[in-house]
């Protein structure tokens, strides 16, 4: 069951980020606005770690400044969502194909062990 709100201890590990980092992502796009409490603790929604994907895909894998990464969430959002969709059902579908391989190099049905490279 997915959580209603995740800390930025929990975000930061799911990205394997520094908490730094999210922070001023905070302050260069305007998207990413987690929920604060009284005491100003930060509180991220599915939402807010949606953009999270968002911003690392732009930042990490079409390698474009926070500047050109902040333009394209704010001129080309529903583009930016598309492709990082797709990017994550590849990676598990990537990660999925790892895991069967690793189970067939195993044994095979007479117990002996088959290498599939």
């Amino acid at each position: 069951m997915e959580k209603l709100y995740y800390s930025i201890a929990e975000v930061a590990d799911m990205f394997a980020v520094k908490q730094s980092l999210l922070r001023y992502w905070e302050t260069e796009f305007p998207q990413l606005n987690p929920k604060r409490n009284d005491k100003g603790r930060r509180f991220y929604t599915a939402a807010d770690i949606e953009v999270v994907k968002q911003i690392q895909y732009l930042l990490n894998d079409q390698k474009l400044t926070i500047a050109g990464a902040r333009e394209r969430l704010k001129t080309d959002k529903t583009d930016v969502e598309r492709k990082t969709k797709i990017r994550n059902k590849l990676l598990a579908m990537r990660q999925e194909l790892i895991n069967i391989r690793h189970e067939l190099n195993q044994n095979d049905a007479f117990g002996e062990e088959v290498i599939i490279k």
